[in-house]
């Protein structure tokens, strides 16, 4: 399977043709996205695939493991596809206990974007991502001293393209009016529709939107449905949710994670899933 063959194609972040197809390699660290995983090699091997796939867009964070999956990254994927864009994200860290508490000071971000540099052993990073919010919610506020701070880290040359995580419309114009933003990356799936007006904004704005957590958060009511659907088409529910996603706005990006090479293939040939016309009407009142 070539990139042509994804399923959505392809979409401009900044001067970057990212597929819309991605991968997030959040589940590549051990077991609450903490330590190192059961099987190096596996992990080593979905990388792989993801790029043989055609994939060109991967997404990660030096806070998993922490140092982990960049590590992991480097050593299956360097030296890097020129076309190969790695997405990160700063703006926490790890403690002892595996929580994730906040890192946005200046200094902070300074050496989350050399630790990410260092470990995937890259020059510059394509794109960074400040994660604001918590895992599942933005956290409303200012966001012009951190987003201030990675944005005179670009104009070093460290970082290509700036973008923002977990974040309100508010703090997307607040960071906007700082430095150009080429993606957001929020908790919205089909069951989960908060965020229907800042798709629809950053669509019109030509700004990627990156959804996490495909099948977060559903009710049980909502599952039967995602469920029912995906039985009458005989595919996973999973295959369903991101061909939805997809569908709802060109700008949409996916990242779907996974360890297995088995699942990696699946979830690819299920974004690639054409939905008729009664399916959709059906999902779309899912989030209604």
């Amino acid at each position: 399977m070539t990139d042509h063959a994804l399923p959505g194609g392809t979409y401009p972040v900044g001067d970057l043709t990212l597929t819309r197809v991605g991968y997030g390699a959040m589940q590549l660290a051990g077991p609450g996205v903490f330590g190192p995983p059961r099987d190096r090699a596996a992990a080593v091997a979905v990388l792989r695939t993801a790029v043989e796939l055609g994939i060109r867009h991967i997404d990660t964070a030096d806070f998993y493991g922490p140092h982990v999956t960049n590590e992991i990254i480097r050593e299956a994927l360097a030296p890097y596809p020129d076309d190969l864009h790695i997405v990160t994200k700063v703006g926490n860290r790890r403690d002892a206990q595996g929580g994730w508490p906040p890192a946005r000071t200046p200094a902070e971000l300074t050496e989350q974007v050399h630790d990410n540099l260092r470990r995937l052993g890259l020059d510059a990073l394509d794109v960074v991502n400040l994660r604001v919010g918590g895992m599942d919610a933005p956290v409303p506020g200012s966001i012009a001293e951190p987003f201030g701070a990675l944005a005179g880290l670009r104009e070093q040359g460290l970082i290509r393209h700036l973008g923002l995580s977990t974040v309100t419309s508010e703090q997307l114009t607040e960071a906007q009016s700082i430095a150009p933003v080429v993606c957001v990356q929020n908790f919205y799936n089909l069951a989960n529709r908060g965020d229907d007006e800042l798709v629809d904004r950053t669509a019109r704005e030509g700004v990627a939107y990156v959804p996490y957590f495909p099948l977060g958060g559903f009710s049980p009511m909502q599952s039967d449905v995602l469920d029912r659907v995906a039985a009458r088409l005989a595919v996973t529910p999973m295959a369903v949710a991101l061909a939805w996603l997809l569908h709802r706005a060109p700008n949409v990006l996916l990242i779907p994670g996974t360890s297995s090479v088995a699942h990696l293939r699946e979830n690819v040939a299920g974004a690639a899933l054409e939905l008729p016309a009664d399916a959709l009407a059906e999902l779309d009142a899912v989030g209604a």
